[in-house]
């Protein structure tokens, strides 16, 4: 039977016929469309064709570095005098290409490098930190000669080599592939590792390396090694040129057992993968997700791991007994006299929860949860730092259930404006990201602050300068002063980034709430700590409930109540620092502190004076603190390593992780409150992670969001002006097991104007009444009137000896006259 036409469907298209931007060309005797521009070796690797190399990754520039990937190439039926690399060539239309499978032209170039590459490499496998997980092992294997024709003595240098204190050089195993060199120039920013010398003595390093190796003059960049980001270069070195001084010779990949995880030190959420051996962490490597992290890990997240496992961990209940000491006790015990306690001082005068921004997503609604059925108080705050009401105002009504802002919108932006937020110091993906966005596809990425840090130099971009506290009158003059950046911002898909510090300037989430209403521009809220974003949608905040509801919206209120089984109280509760002052001024009996320093509140000398005079604290921590020194009751809690849980990252993107480490006895946040919650005759339902977050996702949807309530800026103060925030490599709890990962620290320097520093020479003192602060002076552009110190770096620990932040202003003089 004959179809008619239109039973036939779409005619095929002639041989001819590509999409636009696209073209045809042959693999093997297979025909392919490709898109223009596309590498040959990944069009092969579409067609399941995987062709060895060493220098090539997706991320990075090609190079055609090692000449691994040879094949044949022809063009317009002619073939090219010599095989190609196919890591640089772009497809054309017509080309044919024979690789390895079936060119036994590309198959001998193929074996030759590998024999070249294995002259003067050493067989040491057996001892090596890449043995068992290295390229260069199974491409030999694959792609290499049976046995080798090279019997002169092989190249050989020093080793280790150090070129930081996080990562050690083997020199006579590099191939020279200028992965480490590429990723530092283009993805970090950091160009301090190249390629030195020439032909059979080049090799990589160092300034430093160079000066180890007498050879200063021959080395450009001049500086040492030094980059939040340097254990990348680790993990794509493809053999074992580059190791981690954590990691090295302490075991091998087939003795370790691997479980993906989730970064637990920033708000980004990055993907990693956790190795152990015998309950104990190994190393961590990033993981291959290209929504979040692509492939890259700051150092922090890849070193700061050894704290789970630290010699003063607590590991068992403690209850201070009738001596005034705390001793250890058993579960039972410690629980029962923590439910007395807090029976009795929420019948007294109530007990506010300061939960803390290390949670998961799980934890924190156990604490949010706990604090209104147990506590029957709204008084929980997660920020153990500085805040304002502003601040909650803001993140009810911009942030909290929102989405939209992500790591790929930040990628396709047009202009990106940083407001009191520092990229590579507080989110580093997002600096990566930034960087990116400027360097591949022209963004412009602005940011207001004091100085040109290294976030603005790396990401190409331009500083709005302002004195601490000025920010707020920067952002409403734009339009005016700046008229570029305003109508940059009125452009489809641009984003404001604004950081935690905005909470310590009034009127500037304000700012930035009128900025994004006039131009339409997309608002981000990045916090510094990972469990922040998660716990004000688990509701662990004075003003709102889960989900955002507010506590006073008496329909929102039912439906937590139906859901929950119990009344909930309706009146706004204490944040942070009225908790504080509340438990100082005798308004407050009792205290819940989960992971909370004191010297990272706003006031540490008060909350010291607070604990003290409190009647009774609670203190679920993991280790030892200014709390738990202060506490009745201590009831210690797992690590992540050791726990299941979720976080929710700055996009507002769930990131879920599971137990690594099993067997361990210790229990999350969640257990111990669900448990804490039976003895005080309430039911939390959080027994596990998985529970926990049941319990939440059964909540009802919430639509409409509160309005903000908008500020008005005080204004910069007179005086000299503290700018401050916190280095990413510091004096944190979590990071001072890691001597490696301190070794790469920035120094700890104050920074002045260039007219300061001339008056104040070398050394300066910054004071107030509380304290004193002396470090060495570093000239930057800085308005005059304005010092820069980092918050919690050596001995430049802002908020425990000065009692300041952000905008406050201090004294100076020069270093040692006081």
């Amino acid at each position: 039977m004959t179809m008619a036409p239109s039973e036939k469907g779409t005619a095929p298209k002639p041989e001819d016929a590509v999409p636009e931007g696209y073209v045809r060309l042959t693999i093997d005797g297979e025909e392919v469309i490709a898109p223009k521009g596309e590498l040959l070796i990944r069009t092969a690797e579409r067609l399941g064709t995987v062709i060895p190399r060493f220098c090539d990754h997706p991320l990075l520039d090609p190079a055609g570095a090692c000449r691994q990937c040879l094949v044949e190439v022809e063009m317009g039926g002619r073939p090219m005098p010599k095989p190609q690399a196919s890591c640089t060539m772009t497809v054309a239309d017509g080309m044919v290409v024979k690789t390895q499978v079936t060119s036994p032209v590309a198959d001998k170039a193929q074996h030759g490098v590998m024999e070249l590459l294995l002259i003067n490499h050493p067989l040491d496998c057996p001892i090596c930190d890449k043995g068992g997980e290295c390229p260069l092992q199974n491409q030999a294997m694959t792609n290499g000669r049976a046995e080798s024709r090279f019997y002169d003595t092989k190249r050989t240098f020093p080793k280790p080599l150090p070129i930081s204190t996080q990562v050690l050089l083997d020199r006579e195993r590099c191939v020279q592939c200028q992965r480490c060199t590429r990723f530092s120039a283009q993805i970090a920013g950091d160009p301090f590792i190249e390629l030195l010398e020439r032909g059979a003595d080049q090799q990589i390093g160092t300034a430093e390396t160079a000066d180890v190796l007498d050879m200063a003059s021959r080395t450009s960049s001049g500086q040492p090694f030094q980059s939040y980001f340097s254990g990348n270069t680790i993990q794509i070195c493809p053999v074992g040129a580059l190791t981690s001084a954590l990691y090295r010779f302490r075991a091998r990949p087939f003795d370790l057992v691997s479980s993906p995880s989730v970064c637990e030190h920033c708000s980004s959420g990055c993907a990693e993968r956790t190795d152990f051996r015998r309950g104990q962490v190994m190393r961590k490597l990033a993981g291959n997700d290209p929504d979040v992290n692509e492939e890259w890990l700051c150092d922090k997240g890849r070193f700061a791991f050894r704290y789970a496992g630290a010699a003063d961990r607590i590991r068992r209940p403690l209850v201070r007994d009738a001596s005034g000491a705390l001793r250890e006790s058993s579960w039972t015990e410690a629980m029962r006299a923590a439910a007395a306690g807090l029976a009795k001082a929420r019948d007294s005068r109530g007990v506010g929860v300061l939960a803390g921004g290390r949670l998961t997503l799980e934890d924190a609604y156990a604490y949010a949860k706990f604090a209104r059925i147990a506590l029957h108080t709204n008084d929980i705050d997660f920020r153990a730092r500085a805040h304002s009401d502003e601040e909650l105002s803001f993140l009810a009504a911009r942030v909290v259930g929102a989405e939209g802002v992500t790591f790929a919108s930040l990628e396709h932006a047009p202009t990106v404006l940083c407001v009191a937020f520092e990229p590579e110091d507080e989110a580093p993906i997002v600096f990566l990201r930034l960087r990116k966005a400027a360097r591949k596809r022209g963004a412009k990425i602005v940011h207001l602050g004091q100085w040109t840090t290294p976030s603005v130099r790396k990401t190409f971009g331009e500083l709005l300068a302002c004195a601490p506290g000025g920010e707020p009158a920067a952002l409403a003059g734009l339009a005016s002063h700046a008229p570029d950046l305003d109508a940059a911002l009125a452009q489809d898909g641009a984003v404001i980034l604004v950081g935690e510090r905005a909470a310590e300037v009034p009127g500037l989430f304000s700012a930035v709430h009128e900025l994004a209403a006039r131009t339409g521009a997309r608002v981000a809220w990045i916090p510094r700590r990972a469990g922040e974003r998660g716990a004000l949608e688990a509701g662990a905040v004075p003003t709102l409930l889960p989900g955002g509801r507010p506590v006073t919206d008496a329909a929102a209120r039912a439906e937590i109540e139906s859901a929950w089984g119990a009344s909930l109280p309706a009146e706004p509760g204490r944040d942070t620092s009225a908790i504080v002052e509340a438990l100082a001024g005798g308004s407050l009996s009792g205290v819940v502190i989960g992971g909370v320093d004191p010297d990272d509140l706003p006031d540490p000398e008060l909350a010291r004076r607070a604990l003290d005079q409190a009647e009774f604290v609670v203190s679920i921590e993991m280790r030892p603190s200014g709390v738990t020194e202060r506490a009745d009751v201590v009831l210690p809690i797992a690590p992540d390593v050791e726990k299941a849980g979720s976080y929710v990252n700055w996009e507002g993107r769930r990131r879920s992780f599971d137990t690594t480490i099993e067997n361990t006895g210790a229990l999350p946040d969640c257990r111990v409150l669900d448990t804490l919650a039976v003895e005080m005759e309430a039911d939390l339902f959080t027994q596990t992670a998985a529970a926990a977050y049941g319990d939440f996702a059964r909540l009802p949807a919430y639509g409409p969001r509160p309005a903000f309530e908008p500020v008005s800026a005080n204004g910069a103060a007179s005086g000299v002006r503290l700018a401050t925030w916190r280095q990413l490599l510091d004096n944190g709890s979590m990071q001072d097991e890691e001597p490696h990962l301190a070794g790469t620290a920035r120094r700890v320097v104050a920074r002045v104007s260039e007219a300061a520093a001339r008056e104040l020479g070398e050394t300066v003192t910054v004071f107030t009444d509380r304290g004193a602060i002396t470090v060495p002076v570093e000239v930057a552009d800085l308005p005059e009137g304005v010092v820069w110190l980092p918050a919690n770096s050596g001995d430049s620990r802002v908020r425990a000896k000065l009692g300041a932040g952000h905008g406050t202003v201090v004294s100076i003089e020069a270093g040692g006259e006081r």
